[in-house]
């Protein structure tokens, strides 16, 4: 049994050495229909349960000074792990300036043990791929004990008490959380969520279900759809085909005022001319380069003040 692998380098984290808290076999609340694992039965506990001396142990010998992030992801639900308060706490004890990050799809925040658990961490990274009930079980397929408007709740409560890094990522599907009416739904939940940065994506792995998923194009319009104060981040690269279109620099300063762009956007959707553009306005000031969340973004220069005084 091999609970640790990696390190993996993240483009979103750095150097990620991964804890598999479910090594044996897929065990989630969820049974998603993008999901990489095979299709099962959702669950509301693990019965196939690792110790955490295995864990720290395994850790113990991987772990060094380059690495980033210790990130707790699983075969299914991270959260689902019985003694993960525990384990944190262990963790903690010899991660030295390495920092603690959990891939959750959100769900066990409405238990407040896991609640208050996960408020230990460094950084969490939060799924919500739909707020609309229907959506939200067509797409995440969720155990029956699972309620979509007491999920959202809890989301919006941890993130105005969470200390750390929060990450909020929606994966998208084709046809179904895609629409306008959903992504402005998502849009109303998310201004009331503190986040450091919404990662959008779509599917880039071979899917448990035959769903589609939507390419670079179509996530840019959606990231345009959402308020502009929302640190959207377009995560997904799959189909990614450069639009390599003219932008003016007035364009430029207005496309980065709705939506900051890392420079792998800017490869994507500028033409050669458009990136000397935006050389120049970074010369002039106009256009500076801000971290968020990790991730490094070009924006304006008024938008920077602006956000600096929400």
């Amino acid at each position: 049994m091999h609970t640790i692998f990696g390190p993996i380098h993240s483009r979103r984290f750095g150097s990620s050495l991964g804890v598999d808290l479910s090594p044996n076999k897929k065990q989630c609340n969820f049974d998603c229909l993008y999901c990489e694992l095979a299709p099962m039965a959702t669950v509301d506990h693990q019965e196939d349960v690792v110790s955490v001396k295995t864990v720290v142990d395994e850790l113990g010998e991987h772990l060094h000074d380059k690495i980033d992030v210790i990130t707790l992801t699983a075969n299914g639900e991270p959260t689902l792990y019985p003694h993960l308060e525990q384990l944190i706490d262990e963790i903690d004890k010899i991660k030295g300036q390495t920092q603690t990050l959990i891939l959750t799809n959100s769900a066990a925040l409405v238990d407040e043990k896991v609640f208050q658990t996960l408020l230990k961490l460094d950084q969490v990274k939060l799924s919500l791929d739909a707020v609309s009930e229907d959506i939200f079980k067509k797409i995440d397929r969720p155990h029956p004990s699972i309620q979509i408007a007491k999920l959202v709740d809890k989301v919006i409560e941890f993130s105005n008490v969470y200390k750390g890094k929060l990450f909020i990522e929606i994966l998208f599907v084709h046809g179904l959380n895609d629409t306008s009416q959903e992504v402005q739904k998502l849009n109303e939940v998310l201004l009331h969520i503190k986040a450091s940065r919404i990662d959008i994506g779509s599917i880039d792995r071979p899917p448990a279900y035959p769903v589609v998923g939507l390419s670079y194009k179509e996530l840019h319009d959606i990231a345009m759809m959402f308020d502009s104060s929302l640190p959207i981040h377009i995560a997904s690269r799959i189909h990614a085909e450069p639009n390599n279109r003219y932008y003016e620099k007035d364009e430029i300063l207005n496309t980065l005022d709705k939506r900051p762009l890392t420079q792998g956007d800017v490869d994507l959707l500028f033409d050669a001319k458009s990136k000397e553009n935006l050389v120049e306005l970074m010369q002039e000031q106009k256009v500076l380069k801000q971290m968020v969340g990790n991730l490094e973004f070009f924006m304006p220069q008024t938008n920077i003040k602006r956000k600096r005084k929400k």
